[in-house]
């Protein structure tokens, strides 16, 4: 497993007859979607040693679709030099070292389907379209010439390797040309025999007709003169051409006779063990490869993606080799589109072939066996899936109805790939390997199936029988729920498989019997937790590896987690507000065990949040839990996440993949960014961490790309922001466009065959459009429209001009097309006047009912008198005879005068003119007129030709007549889509459940009600299910408070307070917390108040924060924690100048600002809340305590950081009103703590100082000399106190003269933690007392009383004597053992780590060498193998740390509880801090000190982070 990245391309372009090529060196480039791939082959491709010498070095990125051609510079000094063609109408040049464009043109004005550089000329590049038109471009004087020789689709081009003029063209109907550009394109020969498309020209390598000893009488076909002379100074050597055709012959040509003389028929080559397919020889595709050292040979394609070697010699037989004949498997398994020839740098003789079945495939021309195989995805890389059993086995779930199982690990091959597609037959949108049995693995798919596969048989896939409606989300494994854990230990299986559907449901299936019904686990939520409100949809399951806990992620962004063996509901997380795509529980075999209860969620928005669940797991409460505060937030994506995983190496280390284009490694107990890949093109759908390699992280993307990339490689250490993510959106958007279905393409360059999926071209139309899935949903298509909209309509405004006059032309084609356009366009508008309109109207007679009989008695006098005699012998002879009968049925108009049989025929003659022309109304008249009413709707029904006034007229023939009459014209109606119409006349038959079905399933939901609720009665459940019907439509399309006014009709006022929080504005959560405490909802309706007011605090509206707070009396605890929040940040913002201030609505009562900070806050409380008595204190001290926040980070932001150091605050001050001091002291000390561990030094003497003004001194007195539980609190308390006077002091040295007001204090003000400050002093005391302006410069500026000297040490002698208390060896030793395990453990994991290494790398052992130093200086690493590296540090045998690491938590045991629970100030930093102030102010600080803290440091600096610092100080 080498160290070097590796990419799965997107598939080789289909239908293109040349779309790749490779030149001397060994580099060879393919087109795929719309761009180019780079793969470097040969020793220069720089592999580790054993493995095939080939790598994907880079990509050309700048079409804007399919691209069509590619064609390298074959000139040698230009081999970097290469052309492509695309669908978007232009020829680009490109340069392949930058990856830039060198030039390019857009001449053509139809689709190019042919392009070569020329082997002669060295800057000509020859281009043909689907129109006929050849253009010549030469690069260095960017000139070019328009040739148009045939109105036929070129299919491919080739310019002769011996003469710079001559070109060879084939046509779509089998025509071959040669033409000479040097003379306007004129035909040197035209080439007839073919009969179908030209897949592929090849001239011969050598000049002459001398190199095959043909016959010339033999084989050849009857020459055909062109129909003109054509001058032979060109061709008198001659030539021999070779040609490639559908209709499955290769034909050799004379160039100097202009005939054919050869013609070799494809076999039919049967494989073994394998059926014919019928269609096989339809679907063809023949391409061509005459090798230039072999004249006498020819490669071709074949039916079914055999290579064959042609032998020439011998005209008379047609004798051919089959490419790696010896060995099965190592063809190609569908037909070959190119071949192209590749000398390495070693001078070996490759061969190239690119194919249908998506593999890139190299030949050795020498031995004919195939080298290596490149497999390349033909769809959206959607899931990806580590083996646990087989360790380095990736699974990959492809758009293209394909999986791959990628064997990671093949020292052999770097893409040793299987593919699995028997019984999929849609996009694989999901993938989950059994976690115990070997092979198994779980498909899901677009539409909706669940499968098994065994990767190890060749046998088709089990099947569920239950399909989801929808796309399959998610796959996992996990522990079997009832009614499947019913049975004994035999009769069940271990575990079950558990989907996840885009309708919302999530079904179990037993994988021993696929073919039984999957459950749908609902119905256990349901019964178990007595769940009467609607479930919501669910989009995201994920089982705890312990397999006792399972998260449910939700539609609305909520995330319930349940406890096995029935479900039970402990926990909802209101977090995401948005629909969730991933959750991801953290692996349990790190060095802390309690990081297993960690779990991280991402959703449609931008943020990943990280929850730690011990607490709520570990208690199992009775009623479920609601969480709204994050134990981490990791902020940093612009888009939505897609998926999420932890890395198996380390110990809270996650990597996310989302919209905006990246992925990024994080590392979630700090909050810190680690690094960022910018690698793909496209949108990242997953992604996963390689369970070997540390380093190494798999990703895929809708670019049609798996890439696995380097953690220590990347350059950039978070997402992109501002210009970078435009940028990055730009690149994303140079991706092929859906094309609109109108455009019709050659019907060659669509596949044949209809296949599950064929053809990249058509898969990148299916999947530009992903399903609604993983909320990848139809919104994002209309957004990425939306984004190209611009460009497309500029594109198209000058083809119709509102203006003429101003549209300049590009060609005389398009001219003329502009002109006739416009003729269009006017003509259209010479419309007679409105008026003049309905005057004709008027005017216009009404239509005969009998036109027919009319006309004839408006024929000349003689018929008339004719019509008489018939008339008068009809009448009057007693018997008519069979002149007079057919005299009658010539005449039938006479009807009208003689008997009703012959009326009636009269009628029928009249009423299918009527039909004939057009007018069925007359024709149901005449048969009204007849009396045959039933007749007339049973016509009209069958032609669906029914009206409201034959429906009206339908009771005339009967009560039954009139049901099936009113039926029938609601079906027709339905037809016609007029479904509110047809409801209608469903309703005046009383068929009102009918009625109301039919609008319902038409999305008629407002008539339906109205209908229902109308007619029905109330109670009818139909009523009900209408409502929620369309409340989960609305909801879906985001009209929120529609779809909550019907869940209120449906009385489920819980979901309409749920969907009307959707929103997440502080609006609509106020209304959704008033509505839910209308319905008695309190938990749900306290919830949403409290987020409302968070999100008021974001706008520092604290007025209506606190109106939000009043609405429950629970959330009086919050109530006083946001009053205390106010007057903090008025505090602080009073201490800052005047215009930086925010505008707040502030309180009245917040505006005073005299007198200590607690007691304005307990005078605050009482006049608005009044708090008088310990009584009234007491229910919300017990509320606020049963709230835990996280402890904070350096990355929290400062808001969310002030909320929760003012919840302990508010404890602390409550804890003083009840006599409390023990809570009060152990609250402080968190605040403290809490703005300590954030870095934020500033927030932190804010605390010390509005708390604390005179010190902790009544603490103690308060605490009295007992020895409470408090006392080790109140004493980490003191010396956090005296540990921000002692840097203040420190600071105020540097500075003797300090502005008094720049306390620099403000919320968001950020302080480097002590270990990075502990560094700094140690760099600080390395130079004089005078030096620490790099330092000081990120610190905030102390404050100090005007005209005080900080250097007089008697004013601060009293603070540095009480600074002793910071020297407490008991704290060091703690401090230092656990220094001694956390190093330890570093050291073992980096051993660890080096060992795995070592033992993949073994056979690979000089690449990696090769590889390792580059990597490391590409980006320094953060961790122990930086500081190993700086220090030197000599081997430590394994022995030695298990000891080291034993000692450690021995002596850590042996410290009492009372020391370990809370937190000190680092000791050894605070000897550095005096022994520094020592230096600068001499006197300040006592011998007796200085000696004690640098004995401290000697007996306890011994550990990595101290052991500098302890030699320059001692």
């Amino acid at each position: 497993m080498g160290q070097e990245p590796r990419t799965l391309p997107p598939s080789p372009n289909w239908y293109c007859a040349r779309c790749s090529d490779a030149v001397p060196g060994g580099l060879f480039g393919f087109a795929a979607r719309t761009s180019v791939f780079l793969v470097r082959v040969g020793p220069g491709a720089g592999v580790s040693p054993g493995t095939p010498p080939f790598r994907v070095i880079g990509e050309l990125v700048g079409h804007t679709e399919r691209v069509s051609g590619f064609t390298f510079s074959h000139h040698p000094g230009q081999y970097h030099l290469c052309a492509t063609s695309s669908d978007d109408g232009t020829v680009k040049i490109w340069d392949v070292e930058t990856k830039a464009v060198v030039a390019e043109h857009a001449l053509h004005q139809h689709t190019i389907s042919a392009l070569h550089w020329s082997p002669r000329v060295k800057d000509l590049i020859v281009s043909g379209d689907e129109k006929g038109v050849v253009f010549c471009y030469w690069l260095n004087r960017s000139d070019s010439q328009h040739l148009f020789i045939e109105p036929r689709t070129i299919f491919c081009l080739t310019c002769s390797p011996h003469h710079e003029d001559l070109v060879a063209i084939g046509y779509k109907d089998g025509i071959v040309v040669i033409i000479d550009i040097s003379k306007k394109g004129e035909v040197i020969h035209r080439l007839r025999g073919h009969d179908d498309e030209i897949h592929s020209i090849a001239w011969c390598p050598l000049p002459g007709e001398d190199c095959l000893s043909i016959n010339q009488e033999e084989n050849s076909e009857p020459e055909i003169p062109n129909g003109k002379i054509i001058a032979q100074t060109l061709v008198t050597k001659g030539c021999y051409l070779a040609t490639g055709s559908k209709d499955q012959t290769i034909r050799i040509w004379s160039c100097s006779r202009g005939r054919g003389v050869m013609i070799l028929k494809l076999p039919f080559l049967k494989r073994r063990g394998v059926g014919i397919d019928p269609t096989v020889k339809e679907r063809l595709w023949l391409t061509l490869h005459w090798p230039s050292n072999q004249a006498t040979q020819l490669v071709s394609s074949s039916f079914g993606g055999e290579l064959l070697l042609w032998d020439l010699t011998q005209s008379w037989r047609r004798k051919y080799t089959l490419f790696s004949a010896s060995s099965e498997g190592q063809n190609h398994s569908r037909i070959v589109f190119n071949l192209c020839p590749l000398q390495t740098e070693d001078d070996k003789q490759l061969l190239l072939s690119t194919s249908m079945d998506r593999d890139v495939k190299c030949w050795d021309v020498a031995t004919l066996e195939c080298c290596w195989t490149l497999p390349s995805l033909g769809g959206f890389a959607y899931s990806l899936a580590f083996s646990p059993v087989d360790t380095g086995c990736l699974a990959i779930g492809v758009g293209d109805g394909m999986i791959r199982v990628w064997n990671t690990l093949s020292i052999k091959n770097n893409y040793d790939v299987k593919n699995f597609w028997q019984g999929v037959k849609s996009k694989v949108t999901a993938l989950c390997w059994h976690p115990a049995k070997e092979g198994c693995l779980a498909f899901g798919t677009d539409d909706g199936k669940v499968g098994l596969y065994d990767t190890y048989s060749n046998k088709p896939p089990q099947i569920s029988s239950t399909y989801h409606k929808k796309t399959v989300y998610t796959l996992t494994w996990g522990p079997p729920l009832p009614p499947m854990s019913f049975g004994g230990e035999g009769d069940r299986p271990s575990l079950t498989l558990y989907s996840c559907g885009g309708e919302g449901i999530v079904f179990q299936h037993n994988p021993w019997k696929l073919s039984g019904e999957a459950f749908d686990i609902n119905k256990l939520i349901r019964d178990t937790n007595s769940i009467k409100y609607k479930l919501p949809v669910h989009t995201e399951i994920s089982w705890k590896a312990d397999g006792k806990i399972m998260a449910l992620g939700n539609e609305d962004g909520s995330i319930e987690i349940f406890q096995v063996p029935n479900l039970k509901l402990i926990c909802t997380i209101q977090q995401h507000h948005k629909l969730v795509n991933t959750i991801s529980w953290h692996h349990e075999h790190g060095s802390q065990p309690e990081l297993s209860y960690l779990m991280a969620s991402g959703s449609n928005n931008a943020v990943i949040y990280v929850h730690n669940l011990k607490t709520v797991i570990e208690s199992s409460p009775e009623s479920p839990v609601t969480i709204t505060e994050p134990y981490r937030t990791l902020s940093g994506h612009t888009a939505k996440i897609t998926s999420l995983a932890w890395s198996p190496h380390h110990d809270g280390r996650l990597v996310s993949a989302s919209y905006d284009g990246t992925a990024q490694v994080w590392d979630t107990l700090q909050e810190e960014p680690q690094c960022n890949f910018r690698g793909h093109r496209g949108r990242l759908l997953c992604v996963a961490w390689s369970p070997l390699d540390p380093d190494c992280i798999y990703s895929g993307a809708d670019d049609f790309c798996v890439y696995k990339w380097l953690t220590s490689m990347q350059d950039h250490s978070r997402p992109p922001q501002g210009k970078k993510s435009i940028e990055l959106e730009k690149k994303r958007l140079s991706q092929p466009k859906p094309k609109p279905k109108k455009k019709k393409k050659p019907p060659s360059r669509v596949s044949v065959e209809l296949e599950s999926i064929d053809g990249n071209e058509e898969e990148a139309i299916k999947e530009s459009s992903r399903p609604v899935e993983n909320g990848l949903s139809v919104s994002d298509r209309e957004g990425e429209e939306g984004a190209r909209e611009p460009e497309s309509s500029c594109s198209l405004a000058p083809v119709v001009p509102r203006e003429p006059v101003i549209c300049t032309p590009v060609s005389s084609g398009l001219e003329k097309s502009k002109i006739t356009i416009n003729n269009k366009v006017t003509s259209l508008k010479k419309e007679p006047p409105k008026e003049k309109l309905e005057a004709l109207i008027k005017k216009r007679k009404a239509r005969s009912t009998l036109p027919l009989s009319t006309s004839l008695d408006h024929r000349p006098k003689e018929e008339l008198h004719q019509d008489c005699l018939v008339l008068a012998a009809a009448k009057h002879a007693k018997e008519l005879n069979e002149d007079v009968s057919a005299d009658l049925e010539e005449r039938f108009h006479l009807g009208l005068f003689t008997d009703r049989a012959a009326l009636y025929r009269m009628m029928e003659i009249e009423g299918k003119g009527h039909l004939e022309n057009g007018h069925p109304e007359l024709f149901h008249q005449l048969m009204l007129w007849k009396g045959d009413l039933k007749g007339v709707l049973q016509t009209a029904a069958e032609r669906g030709e029914l009206t409201d006034n034959l429906v009206a007229m339908a009771p005339v023939a009967g009560y039954h007549v009139w049901l099936w009459a009113v039926e029938a014209f609601a079906k027709q109606l339905c037809f016609q889509d007029q479904y509110v119409k047809a409801a209608s006349h469903l309703l005046s038959i009383h068929k009102v459940y009918e009625a109301v079905e039919l609008l319902k399933s038409n999305h008629f939901y407002r008539e339906a009600i109205v209908v229902a609720k109308a007619r029905l009665r109330p109670e009818d459940p139909i009523l009900k299910d209408l409502y929620l019907s369309w409340g989960t439509i609305l909801e879906r399309d985001g009209h929120y408070a529609v779809a909550a006014k019907c869940y209120l009709g449906a009385t489920s006022a819980y979901d309409a307070a749920k969907v009307l929080a959707k929103k997440g504005d502080a609006a609509s959560l106020r209304t959704a917390a008033e509505l839910a405490a209308i319905a008695g909802e309190e938990e749900l309706s306290a919830s949403l108040a409290l987020r409302c007011a968070q999100e008021l605090l974001l706008a520092r509206n604290w007025v209506g924060a606190q109106e939000v707070l009043q609405l429950h009396e629970s959330l009086q605890g919050q109530r006083l924690v946001f009053c205390l929040l106010e007057l903090l940040s008025r505090h602080l913002e009073e201490k800052q100048h005047s215009e930086s201030r925010s505008s707040s609505s502030y309180h009245a009562w917040s505006a005073g600002t005299q007198g200590p900070f607690v007691e304005r806050v307990t005078a605050a409380w009482k006049s608005v809340f009044s708090l008088d008595s310990p009584e009234q204190s007491r229910p919300a001290l017990q509320k606020l305590q049963s709230i835990e926040y996280p402890s904070a980070t350096s990355n929290t932001p400062s808001r969310q950081l002030l909320l929760h150091i003012c919840h302990d605050l508010t404890l602390a001050v409550l804890s003083q009103h009840v006599g409390s001091w023990d809570v009060a002291v152990q609250a402080l000390l968190r605040a403290v703590v809490r703005s300590h561990d954030s870095g934020n030094f500033a927030i932190m003497q804010e605390v010390c100082s509005a708390l604390l003004p005179d010190g902790c001194d009544h603490l103690r007195d308060r605490l009295g000399d007992r020895q409470s539980p408090a006392t080790a609190a109140f004493k980490s308390l003191e010396a956090f106190f005296l540990y921000g006077r002692l840097y203040e002091f420190w600071w105020s040295l540097s500075r003797p003269c300090p502005k008094s007001s720049s306390v620099g204090m403000r919320p968001g003000h950020r302080r480097t933690p002590s270990a990075e400050r502990s560094q700094q002093l140690g760099s600080a005391s390395t130079e004089d007392a005078g030096s620490t302006e790099p330092m000081t410069a990120s610190q905030p500026e102390p404050s100090s009383p005007p005209g005080q000297d900080p250097r007089h040490p008697g004013e601060h002698g009293p603070m540095l004597g009480a600074c002793q208390k910071l020297l407490s060896e008991k704290h060091a030793g703690l401090q230092h053992s656990r220094r001694t395990v956390t190093e330890v453990q570093e050291t073992l994991a980096e051993m660890i780590l080096q060992h795995q290494q070592s033992q993949l790398c073994s056979s690979t052992a000089n690449g990696a060498s090769e590889s390792g130093p580059e990597q490391e200086a590409e980006r320094p690493l953060s961790g122990p193998r930086n500081q190993c590296k700086e220090e030197k540090d000599e081997p430590v045998s394994l022995p030695e740390l298990t000891k080291r690491l034993t000692e450690a938590n021995q002596k850590i045991a042996m410290f009492p509880e009372s020391i370990k629970a809370w937190p000190f100030p680092d000791v050894l930093e605070c000897c550095l801090v005096l022994l520094h102030v020592a230096a600068q102010c001499p006197g300040c600080v006592t011998p007796e000190v200085q000696r004690q803290a640098q004995e401290l440091l000697q007996k306890y600096g011994n550990t990595k982070a101290y052991r500098r610092h302890r030699q320059v100080c001692t």
